[in-house]
């Protein structure tokens, strides 16, 4: 399971690298339908590093830049900012998508799984 960090703006870093789009409207009501994530990852699957892929190097996948996640089970989808370096247009449908239906949105990266420590 991932954890979340939620972003402190720092001098060197004023951006957020992640958005996460949270599964839960304003009012704290899960967001329906159940797929929702899966739909909105996968309208924005052309959009990935090298463009969108022709012939055998087309497979069915999500960008990198915009994938579908559970987090302290809650559905959400991550959005990476250089979603919107990209393609500004496709940034702006994903957070239109979030102001719209009128879900959480926070600022925060993924940080990698750490393995436990040994026990001594």
């Amino acid at each position: 399971m991932s954890r979340l960090r939620l972003s402190v703006p720092t001098p060197e870093r004023s951006k957020p690298r992640e958005v996460f789009i949270q599964g839960l409207t304003l009012d704290g009501r899960s967001f329906r339908p159940s797929d929702w994530a899966e739909r909105l990852a996968g309208a924005m699957s052309s959009f990935r590093p090298g463009g969108a892929q022709m012939g055998r190097a087309a497979y069915i996948g999500y960008s990198p830049y915009c994938v579908p996640n559970v987090i302290n089970g809650v559905k959400c989808v991550v959005v990476n900012e250089a979603l919107r370096e990209l393609e500004p247009m496709a940034w702006d449908f994903v957070m239109n998508f979030a102001r719209d239906n009128q879900l959480q949105v926070v600022d925060a990266c993924l940080l990698p799984d750490v393995p436990p420590a040994p026990d001594r």
